[in-house]
C-alpha cells in the first residue's frame, strides 16, 4: 500500500503518465482539415459569387460602350473614362451637388449631435433612456415615408415650412441652394440621432474624474467640453465623419423622393449616385457608362474619406 491505495493502482497511474501523446495520422490529418475547409466553403462561395465576381465585372463593364437595349457591346477601352471626366458637365455638376449637400448636411449634423449627446450625458438630465429612444426614433423610420413627408412640408404652395417663414411661394424644389437646403435637412433629421446615441456611448468611456479635476481648476462647462470631451471621443468623432462622408456621397432616395430621377428640372438637386442610376435604368440605359460613373464615384469617396480623416487627426489632439 503506498498512500492508502493498492501497489498495482500507482503501477498502473505511472503507466498512463509515461504513455507519449498520441498524435494523429496523416489521412486523419487532411480529413480534419478537409472538414473545416468545408464548414467555411458557403460563406466564402457566397462572397465571390455575390461580392468579388460583381466588383471585377462591373470594371469589365466599363471598357465596354453597352446599352441595356440596342447593339452588341463594344469594347472602348478607358474611353468611358475619358468622356466622363472631359466631356460630361451633367456629371460635374452631380459631383458639384453631391459635395453641397454634403457641406450643408454633415457638418452642422455631427455638431449638433456631439452638443446633444453632451447635454443628454449630464447628471442634471432625467429620463434619459425615453430621450434616448426619442432621438432614435427618426433612424428607425422608414426614408421613404420622411421623405414623402418632407415633400409636403417644403410644398411650394401648401406646405408647412412656407407658412412658419411668412414667405408664400418659396419653391423649395427649383431654386438650387433651396433645393439643397431641404435635402440636407431630411438628411440632418434622420441621422443627427444615430449620431448622438454613438456619441453618448462614447461618453460613457471618458472618466469623471477628468470634469472633477477641471471644475476644481475653474473650467466652465463650455471649456470642459472643448478641452475634454472632444479630445477624448477623437476616435469615435473620425468614426462618424468618414461614415458621414461615405453616405453623403451616395445620397440617393432624398433627391429621388423630393424631386425626380433626373434630379429636378435644371439637376439642381442631381447626385452622384442618383445620376449612376438615371444612366444606367433611367432614359440612357447605358450599362457601361454607369459603371464607369461607379468606378469614378469610388475614387472620390475613398480620397474625400481619407481627406477627412487627414484634417480630422490634425484638428482634434488627443
Amino acid at each position: 500500500m503506498e498512500g492508502g491505495f493498492p501497489m498495482e493502482v500507482h503501477t498502473k497511474i505511472r503507466t498512463k503518465s509515461n504513455n507519449k501523446p498520441r498524435f494523429k495520422s496523416g489521412l486523419q490529418a487532411r480529413k480534419d482539415a478537409l472538414s473545416g475547409y468545408l464548414y467555411v466553403a458557403p460563406f466564402f462561395i457566397l462572397f465571390l459569387t455575390f461580392g468579388i465576381f460583381p466588383i471585377f465585372y462591373n470594371l469589365y463593364i466599363s471598357l465596354f460602350s453597352w446599352k441595356l437595349f440596342g447593339a452588341e457591346p463594344e469594347f472602348i477601352g478607358l474611353q468611358n473614362y475619358v468622356w466622363l471626366l472631359t466631356d460630361d458637365p451633367t456629371f460635374i455638376k452631380a459631383v458639384v451637388n453631391t459635395f453641397s449637400i454634403w457641406i450643408i448636411s454633415t457638418i452642422p449634423q455631427l455638431f449638433i449631435a456631439l452638443v446633444l449627446a453632451y447635454v443628454l450625458n449630464q447628471a442634471f438630465v432625467k429620463m434619459k433612456d425615453l430621450f434616448r429612444m426619442a432621438i432614435f426614433m427618426p433612424f428607425i423610420t422608414s426614408i421613404l415615408a420622411v421623405t414623402i413627408i418632407f415633400n409636403s412640408l417644403f410644398s411650394r404652395d401648401f406646405g408647412l415650412i412656407n407658412f412658419i417663414l411668412g414667405t408664400e411661394g418659396l419653391d423649395w424644389k427649383n431654386n438650387r441652394i433651396l433645393t439643397h437646403f431641404a435635402i440636407a435637412t431630411m438628411v440632418n433629421w434622420r441621422w443627427i440621432g444615430y449620431n448622438t446615441i454613438i456619441y453618448m456611448a462614447g461618453l460613457q468611456t471618458i472618466g469623471k474624474d477628468l470634469y472633477e479635476a477641471a471644475t476644481i481648476d475653474g473650467a466652465n462647462k463650455i471649456q470642459q467640453f472643448f478641452y475634454i470631451t472632444i479630445p477624448q471621443l477623437r476616435p469615435i468623432i473620425l468614426f462618424t465623419i468618414i461614415m458621414s462622408s461615405i453616405g453623403g456621397m451616395s445620397l440617393f432616395i432624398e433627391p429621388l423622393v423630393f424631386l425626380d430621377l433626373r434630379g429636378g428640372s435644371a439637376n439642381q438637386g442631381l447626385t452622384m449616385f442618383l445620376y449612376l442610376y438615371e444612366t444606367a435604368f433611367g432614359t440612357k440605359y447605358n450599362i457601361g457608362y454607369s459603371a464607369a460613373i461607379s468606378w469614378v464615384m469610388f475614387v472620390i469617396v475613398v480620397m474625400f474619406a481619407l481627406l477627412n480623416w487627414f484634417i480630422t487627426t490634425k484638428v482634434i489632439k488627443d
